[in-house]
C-alpha cells in the first residue's frame, strides 16, 4: 500500500505558511468558528469550496454530496442546515452544482453503478419533471448542461421548503438561499438567477430561474 507521507508534509508546508503569514491563525481559528455562508455542493474533487472563493478556513461551513442533492429524510444534510441556520446563525446558504457532474450525467443517461443509483432517483426526478424542455434543447451537450442548472434549482428550492429554513424566516432572521454553478472549463462561478429571502419569493423567483435556464 502506498504511503502517504507526501500529504503530510504538504499539510506540514500549509501549516508553516499560514503561519508565517500570520501567527495567531490557528489559535484563534481553534476558538471558535464564525461563518457568514453555508456551502451545499458537490462530492467532486475538482470542486473544493473555500478555495474556488478565496475564503480560509473558518469561513464557510461545508456539507457536499454527490450532485449537490437536498432531500427532505436526508437528515446529514438537515443536521447541517440547522446547525448553520441555528448555531452559526449563516446569512447565505449557497446551493452550488456544477457543469459536467458525474452524478448528474448518470441520472441523464440512465447509467447504473449500483447503491449510488437510488440516490440519482432524485437528479432523475429533476430530469422527468422538466423532460419536455429538456427534449426541446439541440443537443446532448445542451441538456446536460441544463440539467445541471436546473438541479441545482430544484434543490434551493428543497433547501427554502425546509422547516428550519421556513422557521428562520418566520422568526425575521435574515437568510437567503442562493442558486449557483460552477465552471470546470474556466474555474467561475455563475448565479442561476435564484436568491430567495422569504417565503413569499418561492414560487416566482422558483419560475422565473427555471425559464431562464431554458
Amino acid at each position: 500500500m502506498e504511503n502517504l507521507e507526501h500529504l503530510l508534509e504538504r499539510n506540514r508546508t500549509w501549516a508553516k505558511k499560514m503561519t508565517d503569514a500570520d501567527p495567531d491563525f490557528f489559535k484563534r481559528l481553534s476558538q471558535q468558528q464564525s461563518p457568514s455562508y453555508l456551502w451545499i455542493g458537490c462530492s467532486d474533487s475538482r470542486v473544493s469550496a473555500n478555495e474556488i472563493v478565496g475564503l480560509l478556513p473558518g469561513e464557510m461551513f461545508v456539507h457536499r454530496n454527490v450532485a449537490n442533492v437536498v432531500v427532505h429524510t436526508d437528515l446529514n444534510c438537515l443536521a447541517v442546515i440547522q446547525y448553520a441556520v441555528e448555531v452559526l446563525k449563516v446569512k447565505h446558504i449557497i446551493v452550488c452544482g456544477h457543469y459536467g457532474c458525474g452524478g448528474v450525467k448518470a441520472a441523464l443517461d440512465n447509467s447504473k453503478y449500483g447503491l449510488i443509483d437510488n440516490w440519482l432517483r432524485h437528479v432523475q426526478d429533476v430530469k422527468h419533471q422538466h423532460a419536455a424542455a429538456l427534449d426541446a434543447l439541440a443537443d446532448d451537450t445542451a441538456r446536460f448542461r441544463t440539467l445541471c442548472e436546473l438541479n441545482v434549482i430544484e434543490q434551493v428550492l428543497n433547501v427554502s421548503r425546509t422547516t428550519i429554513v421556513q422557521s428562520a424566516w418566520e422568526r425575521g432572521q435574515e437568510l437567503a438561499v442562493h442558486g449557483w454553478i460552477y465552471g470546470l472549463e474556466d474555474g467561475l462561478l455563475r448565479e442561476l438567477d435564484i436568491c430567495i429571502t422569504c417565503q413569499s419569493e418561492l414560487s416566482e423567483k422558483y419560475l422565473n430561474a427555471v425559464a431562464a435556464s431554458n
